[in-house]
């Protein structure tokens, strides 16, 4: 898979592209990474990128002609209907299920905003998606960027050394996963839970889905609301709320 990134900081996404998972991503030849600095562009004489805002206001906003171009030459030869994402705080919010849309792409376009935003005639005419990670803001786009990225990565296959790894963790399925442990069997006073050492798989994999439901219903119950249960975690999940209830009768 590829991913380019239309940035004017390239050298923000040195570190974290780099090092761990995508390394070895890029490292397999999984995962073609290609940042595209902005600012080569630019046909002014100091590579100016961005202009003051019509109609007045603070900051400055980053020029449809050169974000324009820029999207265009990286489009060049791109398969069709390749995404074109600008990060953006208006965007819609990232999710599970939109990395592994993603990661499904042969090639996928990510582009940075900074300053005040970009021009809105970039979107008309270049970009198909608006995404974001959060309901706050960033000083630009690359941070949110590289979440994305690393989110898509792991739905590749052959990135995770696990294979499957990425269907079960926490949101896949619109349930968290369940506490982990590993060695010492005791720390501090400390142990790891019997079910665990017994060896017993199909009593692990219960134990575990419990867990992950009962988190769930504690930490994001609003994941329930597009989970997909059985009868019997429907049933976990009512006796959750019976033992919340009897709880709090109590504590009155």
């Amino acid at each position: 898979m590829r991913i380019d990134i239309l940035t004017l900081f390239p050298g923000m996404f040195e570190g974290p592209m780099t090092e761990s998972m995508l390394w070895k991503a890029r490292d397999r030849h999984l995962l073609d990474l290609r940042l595209h600095d902005i600012r080569d562009y630019s046909t002014s004489k100091h590579r100016a990128v961005d202009d003051t805002p019509y109609g007045g206001g603070g900051g400055m906003v980053m020029k449809p002609d050169v974000v324009t171009v820029a999207v265009e030459a990286v489009l060049n030869g791109a398969p069709p209907d390749t995404p074109v994402i600008l990060m953006t705080p208006q965007g819609r919010l990232f999710s599970h299920e939109i990395a592994v849309s993603l990661a499904r792409q042969q090639q996928v376009i990510i582009l940075c905003g900074h300053y005040e935003g970009i021009d809105e005639r970039v979107n008309a005419l270049v970009v198909t998606d608006e995404i974001s990670i959060g309901d706050y803001v960033l000083t630009g786009g690359e941070l949110a960027a590289m979440v994305v990225v690393d989110a898509v990565a792991r739905h590749i296959p052959g990135v995770l050394g696990a294979e499957g790894g990425a269907d079960r963790d926490s949101h896949a399925d619109g349930i968290l996963e369940g506490p982990q442990y590993t060695r010492p069997p005791v720390f501090r006073g400390l142990s790891v839970p019997q079910v665990l050492q017994d060896g017993n798989h199909d009593t692990i994999k219960r134990w575990r889905r419990e867990l992950g439901l009962r988190r769930t219903w504690l930490r994001r119950p609003d994941l329930l609301l597009k989970a997909s249960l059985t009868e019997d975690e429907q049933y976990l999940l009512a006796t959750f709320a019976d033992e919340d209830a009897r709880k709090s009768n109590a504590s009155k």
